[in-house]
Formats: structure tokens, sequence, C-alpha cells
């Protein structure tokens, strides 16, 4: 289920102190997730939806010294929190940007790759965001959808069944993915992982974004 830019940011504001401690061994998840994503030296990548930036080290290493790696998060203590843990700001491995990824202050095809962290069920309008996603990717760019447990686990996790309108289900992420310009190449949904890899299609072709 997709929230408001208001509830997700209210909901993550409370809990961003405490948000490491509450998960503190998902970092091997995320590292092996930023590696499924291919990243070549010198490339730019945003982690979409950051939050308090653990995946943040990771793609400083995969794209080198001569890379850009950009955090964007719509809640300012999640990204306090990211400059805490020294993962973001002017010491960082990463520029952080307070802004809504349905908003991105980046120009067209600037990105080489688009890291999210559970960030599909918290999209006001996943249709849209998705497409904003791939307006700043370039064409062959890639897209990686992440949690560090599967679906079953994480509705487990929440005392809930998983339901027919889960947009992370490979029938209704596949058909949404390429409306919005990406062609899904790779699906994972196991215990220990939630991983969903999409390629940028050519933005001349139709249905290729916008």
């Amino acid at each position: 289920m997709s929230d408001d830019p208001t509830h997700v940011r209210a909901f993550f504001g409370i809990r961003a102190a405490d948000w490491d401690r509450r998960f503190p061994d998902d970092g091997p998840a995320y590292a092996e997730a930023v590696a499924a994503l291919g990243l070549r030296p010198g490339d730019t990548v945003l982690d979409a939806g950051c939050g308090t930036g653990r995946a943040l080290p990771p793609l400083r290493a995969a794209v080198g010294p001569g890379g850009t790696v950009l955090g964007a998060d719509l809640t300012p203590e999640m990204l306090d929190q990211a400059v805490r843990a020294g993962r973001g700001g002017h010491d960082g491995p990463a520029a952080l940007l307070l802004t809504d990824v349905a908003r991105l202050p980046l120009r067209d095809g600037a990105l080489d790759a688009v890291f999210g962290a559970g960030l599909i069920s918290h999209l006001a309008d996943p249709a849209a965001d998705l497409r904003e996603l791939a307006r700043v990717v370039r064409t062959g760019g890639r897209l990686a959808l992440f949690h560090p447990i599967g679906r079953a686990a994480l509705a487990a996790r929440h005392g809930r069944p998983i339901t027919p309108d889960d947009l992370r289900a490979e029938p209704r992420l596949r058909p949404l993915l390429a409306d919005a310009g990406w062609r899904l190449t790779e699906y994972v949904d196991e215990d220990a992982r939630y991983l969903a890899l999409a390629v940028r299609e050519d933005r001349g072709r139709p249905g290729a974004g916008r």
C-alpha cells in the first residue's frame, strides 16, 4: 500500500534515531544487493529513499573515487542519522538530498543506476514515481528494488498475510515497471532477500517512460 509523503515523513521521523539499532544485521544483505546492481567505477548512482544511508558505503565502494553517489530522502531525521553515522554529508561517501523521489532535482538521464531499499511500498503514486526514476536514468541504466527480507517474511513480521494488491509481487511489478520505462530482468523473493532488477528501456520506445 502506497503512502502520501506527509505520512511517510511522520512515520520515519519518529523512528529515525533507533532505526539502525532495530535492524543491526542488514549490512551484508545491502552489500550483496548493491553488488547485484552491477555498478562500474565512475558511475553515478542514486539511493532513492536512502533513510539512514546503509547502502551508501557499498555504493561508494562500487563506483570508486571517480564516481558519484547521491542519497535522497524526504525525512530530515533520517538524513541526520546518515550524517551522524558517517554515511553522508561533507565527510561521508555520498551527497545527501532532502527531496521527494517524485520530484528529483536532476536532469534527464543524469544517472547510471538507482538503488531503492524498501521504496516501492512507500511511493504515493508508484506508476508516476517509477517514471520519474526512469527520467533521470540513462537508457540501459539499472534499477534495484530491494528489501533485506522477502515478502512472506516481512508480512509475518507485521502479523498480516500477503495481499493480492502487493506491488512487489512479480505479476504486479513487471507491468508496473514496463509502463514506467523499465524492463524487469531478475526477480528474487525468498525469506532472506527480496530483489528486483530492471533496465531502463530505450526512450524512443512506446511506453518507455516520459
